[in-house]
């Protein structure tokens, strides 16, 4: 990453919020697909439609413990008058060659366990004495307490129809089937589905790898003792668990001095492992911003292409925001304000689409509603800029949390929601409708 100089475009008029996402959003490109294994892809989005091999079960097989049957040894069976049928063995989950239930017998059979060659139902081991002789039985004993259970006798006090407790072969899914299609995202049920057809590796977008560092030599790492003039850096913590949290792979750098030579630096070394870079805090307008002294020259002096502008949105929070793309893989930064309801608002807004688009989703945004306002007074906005305050949300009402005015950090944490407040509006009196944007 060079210092070659790169011209501003935006720093001399204000941003709208949506000129800002869009303009980030239209240089921001899916990362190119991989092939992982399946714990590795969980949260990835599949890039190919994935169809089934073989068809699940694979074969006949009981949903209960208890007896494999035929259905004519069991018709009319009742407790005062109990069928009474010659146990042969058993036939456990894995077993490779059942046994042949003839009329008359019974084979003791597990969950899971394939259904005997011509045997009809299964009825549960509740349905039977065990082989005890007595009455009904709540379960069976352990083979290894009691190996005589797969012989003898057994006593079944209840009739089975044909196919009862028989999960059929292909029931599940057949062979050829879809199943899954390109752009699902791969949750704990999709994981499984993958390895119960066989496939022990599955190509998809990979999560992108995103790296957080704050600025500031006023930021002491928590657990440290605090010296005057000094605070505790949550930013860094806060957006790397937001980057997580969003699906990404987040590595938490920590507090940077300030020093725009130092932050060059930081910068250069981490990019070996970012697809996206997230700077927080000295971008605004102080002598100290070093954030904005340190990238606004950056760029590539043979690539145009590179460099960081540095905008005014209208918005509040978060009205200093900086976007471009940095070092030879020309690797997207998003440098947000210090402030930390300030850097999380932007996080919201900006960063967690980027994430989105980065592992390839069609929806990048949180979810939005129409909720009503609960509040003892109006919610102001300056004019001209959209206001974005913390708020709870709770059927189908919003309550502000903090007051309108509160940058605290303690207000976001009771938060899940945003209020919008737009742009044109500059006060929203309590009970009109409002827009909200869901957190959680």
């Amino acid at each position: 990453m060079s210092a070659a100089a790169t011209p501003a475009t935006g720093q001399d008029r204000l941003w709208s919020v949506d000129e800002h996402l869009e303009d980030i959003l239209a240089t921001v490109r899916p990362l190119d697909p991989i092939e992982l294994q399946l714990l590795d892809a969980l949260g990835c989005v599949l890039v190919e439609d994935v169809t089934v091999p073989v068809s699940l079960p694979p074969f006949d097989n009981s949903s209960m413990d208890g007896y494999a049957v035929r259905v004519a040894d069991v018709a009319g069976a009742s407790e005062e008058f109990p069928a009474v049928l010659t146990v042969i063995g058993d036939v456990a989950a894995g077993a490779a060659d059942p046994l042949r239930v003839g009329p008359g017998q019974a084979a003791r059979i597990m969950t899971g366990a394939p259904l005997p060659p011509d045997a009809e139902a299964v009825v549960p081991v509740e349905w039977t004495d065990g082989g005890l002789g007595g009455g009904p039985v709540s379960g069976m004993r352990a083979r290894s307490l009691s190996p005589e259970g797969a012989s003898g006798q057994v006593r079944v006090h209840r009739p089975a129809e044909a196919r009862a407790h028989v999960r059929a072969k292909g029931s599940d899914v057949q062979a050829g089937d879809l199943a899954l299609e390109a752009g699902t995202v791969l949750g704990p049920p999709q994981i499984a589905l993958l390895a119960a057809i066989g496939r022990g590796t599955v190509r998809v977008r990979p999560r992108p790898r995103v790296v957080v560092l704050s600025t500031g030599s006023e930021l002491v790492q928590p657990d440290e003792e605090l010296a005057n003039g000094q605070i505790y850096d949550s930013n860094s913590f806060a957006l790397t668990a937001a980057a997580r949290d969003a699906g990404a792979i987040g590595y938490r750098v920590g507090a940077v001095a300030d020093d725009a030579d130092t932050l060059r630096a930081t910068i250069e070394d981490q990019l070996v492992r970012a697809d996206l870079m997230v700077t927080t805090g000295g971008v605004s307008v102080g002598a100290y911003d070093v954030v904005k002294e340190a990238l606004s020259a950056v760029g590539d002096a043979e690539d145009g292409g590179s460099g960081v502008e540095f905008r005014k949105l209208a918005m509040q929070p978060g009205k200093p925001q900086g976007f471009g793309v940095v070092g030879p893989d020309h690797t997207p930064l998003l440098a947000l304000p210090g402030n930390p309801v300030s850097s999380y608002v932007s996080f919201e807004l900006f960063v967690r689409p980027v994430i989105r688009t980065l592992m390839g989703l069609e929806d990048v945004h949180r979810p939005r509603t129409r909720a009503v306002l609960r509040a003892d007074k109006a919610l102001t906005s300056p004019a001209g800029r959209r206001q974005f305050l913390r708020g709870r949300h709770t059927d189908g009402t919003v309550t502000p949390v903090g007051g309108a005015g509160s940058h605290l950090i303690a207000a976001l944490a009771q938060a899940d929601a945003l209020i919008v407040v737009p742009e044109e509006d500059t006060s929203v009196e309590p009970g009109a409708e409002v827009e909200v944007v869901l957190l959680g």
